[in-house]
């Protein structure tokens, strides 16, 4: 069994207590957060030095950033963490870990730069093409910003014309999909029109549930059909996003 959890903490140094309290509870296998908004340096020594994991932080000072986590029972060996060549603004990092790639990845939300989303979706179609075509394992997580389909934006959150819902940036995910993974979440309630993870930060929209589901976990279809479980934790922290949980028999 693999425990895979993956967060948008929207600055680690305002969520690093929430973000200590939700591994220690939960004991993911692989950890990936986003929105880091920190360099390795403005990490706290203990959240570098995790007791049971290896650690990996990539980001910079107040803007975005990932991060990876690896447990040593998973890995005994420190496994072998790299970024692909269209990384940039510290917007994925991945590991090799038992023959699988875990990615940690964080999409430009387009709002001030729409072309440069566009490019980076592009090329996270071609790396995951590749992988599908070398018949390599993957489960990528993180915060995609981009709702799949309507079903995943409350109604009252329904824009067709916003970033993040447009047609050309959805069928972009779709392509990425199709390289051999499977929408964890999705696949396992396919008629949940209540599945969000991101909320807007005004107006009680989180308590409410009403948002847009931004983040994902999508696995090779080899590791979901092993057997899957996935949860999207609303209740946890406070940040703008929640937790996704999801576990595969494998």
């Amino acid at each position: 069994m693999i425990k895979v959890g993956t967060w948008n903490v929207n600055g680690i140094r305002a969520r690093q207590a929430q973000l200590q309290d939700w591994i220690e509870r939960e004991q993911p296998d692989v950890v990936c957060l986003q929105e880091i908004k920190a360099t390795p340096d403005q990490i706290p020594v203990w959240l570098c030095e995790l007791e049971g994991y290896w650690c990996y932080w990539h980001g910079t000072k107040g803007y975005s950033g990932v991060a990876l986590h690896v447990s040593r029972a998973l890995s005994p060996e420190r496994p072998p963490f790299a970024h692909p060549a269209f990384d940039y603004e510290s917007r994925i990092v991945t590991v090799e870990v038992r023959g699988v790639t875990f990615a940690s990845i964080y999409v430009p939300n387009g709002g001030k730069d729409y072309p440069a989303k566009v490019r980076f979706l592009e090329d996270l179609r071609a790396f995951t093409a590749d992988l599908h075509a070398a018949g390599r394992a993957a489960v990528l997580c993180g915060d995609l910003n981009i709702a799949r389909t309507d079903m995943d934006v409350h109604p009252k959150e329904r824009k067709p014309r916003a970033t993040g819902q447009l047609p050309e940036e959805r069928a972009l995910l779709e392509s990425i999909i199709g390289n051999g993974l499977v929408d964890t979440s999705r696949a396992l309630e396919p008629d949940n029109d209540q599945m969000f993870t991101w909320w807007a930060p005004w107006r009680s929209m989180k308590e409410r549930n009403i948002g847009w589901r931004l983040d994902y976990v999508l696995a090779s279809q080899r590791i979901y059909d092993a057997g899957a479980t996935s949860v999207i934790q609303r209740e946890v922290g406070t940040s703008d996003h929640g937790p996704v949980i999801a576990t595969f028999a494998v």
